[in-house]
């Protein structure tokens, strides 16, 4: 009996996402929620850095949203912000710098002006992208993150 149990389990076509990611996927309705969320974080982080207040933590979620960002461009979510969405980068490789430095998380000038221009072009891409690409753009990012670390672990010399 476990045998058949076996085969069918095996034979049946395993549905790529489960039913209620797919229609949470689709459904514009759950969409403002979710690209609201994302922004108010973004945007948080970016505040709490302008008051000195910033984190590693928030470091963090900045950065991860910016490489997001960068992934919306790349499939074709406001594909002109991709420069603006690197300078935004190389801030945020500045402020950890001067964390390094100094102690405290913060940015100021043109750092944080490249950054708000590059959260200007998020909030673009996130009121166009549906979920589905949204979904795609993290699981990229996140791609693009593993492959990093697994690079730094073998440069490493044992």
């Amino acid at each position: 009996m476990s045998h058949k149990s076996k085969n069918r389990k095996q034979t049946r076509p395993s549905p790529a996402m489960s039913p209620l990611l797919r229609a949470l996927t689709f459904s514009r309705a759950a969409h403002e929620p979710i690209t609201r969320a994302m922004l108010l974080q973004a945007y948080a982080s970016l505040d709490a850095f302008r008051r000195g207040q910033g984190s590693r933590e928030l470091f963090t979620t900045l950065g991860r949203q910016l490489l997001v960002a960068e992934e919306l461009s790349r499939i074709g979510h406001v594909p002109d912000a991709i420069e603006d969405i690197a300078e935004a980068q190389i801030a945020m490789t500045d402020i950890d710098a001067s964390e390094r430095t100094s102690g405290k998380w913060t940015v100021e000038g043109d750092n944080y002006a490249w950054l708000t221009i590059a959260l200007d072009a998020f909030e673009r891409q996130l009121a166009v992208a549906s979920l589905e690409d949204i979904a795609k753009a993290e699981a990229r990012m996140i791609e693009g993150l593993m492959r990093t670390e697994q690079q730094l672990a073998h440069a490493v010399p044992a």
